[in-house]
């Protein structure tokens, strides 16, 4: 529910789409995912293929809580046509005031030049939105969302020792929250649509970094051995569940946020708002890794956003494009 088709698509080079909110059913195992802030997609090596699984996927079934008007054409067909001029605002600088590493930028100041360069308007402007109450409100959904999973799996057998250390850590944290806390979370939902809404009004597109910092090495965000220690303590002890249901580590929340959403402070914009969004890869850095960038569109329009797409992906061909190192082998 945060960038997990934009995410992973951008550090491999790859395509990926994420629809907007009631695109594609979820059922009938599930009426949503995180409130609605996750939706079914599918990364792919190549515009046509995203427009032709998503042909495939969409609709609703009875009983689901979220519906869209269906695509007026296919979106194989759709894909063809010219997006015409559009109006694209454009930032890197992150939404939650961390660094945004200079291959990000890059990449985003390139795209801006490749767009301007195929007729489109490009200005640099971000929606009004506080970028850290967002990440906060998407932390709060996160650490409601784990220990009801957990309790699901435990329900069918699981064993707390079944789970990593940091998954029952932030099941602790999430379960001691209270329901009003969580409802006030999902009532700034509306606050970010209705302001994204408005920045829609004056542009048809928001270019951003996908990631913040090139694809990083499993494990960078692990805590220090010492933090681990610690964590491992408070929770085999019950200590973490008692201060944190005294509120005593209510900024322990921010911090997470702050340190976990560096690396993806761009993704979660599109989920909480329900817009559709992409990752574009057009830029590999200096030492040879893929780095996409995102757009961000209004409400139903995955139509422009892969009529853009297959307009980049012409410019710009990827679907060949390899590591040196796999071309060196």
């Amino acid at each position: 529910g945060g960038g997990s088709i934009r995410i992973p698509a951008a550090c491999c080079g790859l395509f990926g789409l994420k629809p907007s909110r009631g695109r594609i059913s979820s059922g009938p195992a599930y009426g949503e995912y995180w409130f609605g802030a996750s939706s079914e997609g599918v990364i792919s090596r190549s515009v046509r293929d995203t427009a032709a699984a998503l042909d495939l996927l969409t609709g609703t079934e009875a009983g689901d809580p979220f519906a869209i008007a269906g695509p007026r054409e296919s979106y194989a067909e759709s894909m063809q046509r010219d997006p015409g001029r559009l109006r694209i605002g454009f930032s890197a600088a992150s939404p939650i005031g961390t660094d945004v590493h200079p291959e990000a930028v890059a990449a985003v100041n390139d795209a801006a030049k490749l767009l301007q360069t195929l007729g489109h308007e490009v200005e640099e402007a971000v929606p009004e939105i506080d970028g850290a109450a967002l990440a906060r409100s998407f932390l709060h959904i996160y650490f409601g969302q784990v220990p009801a999973m957990v309790a699901k799996a435990r329900a069918q057998g699981a064993s707390l020792s079944d789970f990593e250390l940091l998954t029952r850590v932030v099941a602790t944290l999430g379960g001691a929250r209270s329901a009003g806390a969580l409802t006030m979370q999902l009532l700034k939902w509306n606050d970010f649509a209705r302001a994204l809404a408005r920045f829609h009004a004056r542009f048809d597109l928001l270019l951003t970094p996908t990631l913040a910092h090139p694809p990083i090495r499993h494990g960078w965000g692990d805590p220090a051995p010492a933090e681990q220690i610690v964590l491992a303590v408070l929770d085999r002890t019950g200590l973490l569940g008692l201060l944190a249901r005294a509120g005593l580590l209510d900024g322990t929340v921010d911090k997470i946020a702050r340190d976990s959403l560096q690396y993806v402070p761009f993704t979660q914009l599109a989920n909480l708002t329900g817009t559709p969004a992409m990752s574009v890869p057009l830029h590999w850095t200096a030492d040879g890794l893929p780095l996409g960038v995102q757009f961000v569109a209004r409400f139903g329009e995955e139509d422009r956003l892969l009529q853009l797409a297959r307009q980049l992906e012409q410019a710009r061909p990827w679907f060949g494009r390899l590591p040196e190192w796999v071309m060196a082998a």
